[in-house]
């Protein structure tokens, strides 16, 4: 795997494992004054796991 790859792979799963713990702990964000809900980390968790597992997959086999 090239160094950018694994940088990339892990820097998508720490950010998605704190969108989880963000998700999971109910941690409050707030965007120039306006609350971000917190379903929204759910939804922030699956997408970036899911680009780091496909960047991981795809370095390892190959493209399909």
């Amino acid at each position: 795997m090239k160094p950018f790859t694994a940088i990339t792979v892990v820097l998508l799963t720490l950010i998605a494992l704190v969108q989880l713990l963000r998700f999971i702990l109910g941690w409050e964000v707030t965007v120039n004054g306006l609350m971000v809900p917190g379903w929204l980390s759910g939804i922030a968790f699956v997408i970036t796991a899911g680009l780091a597992v496909m960047v991981w997959r795809e370095a390892r086999h190959g493209p399909s």
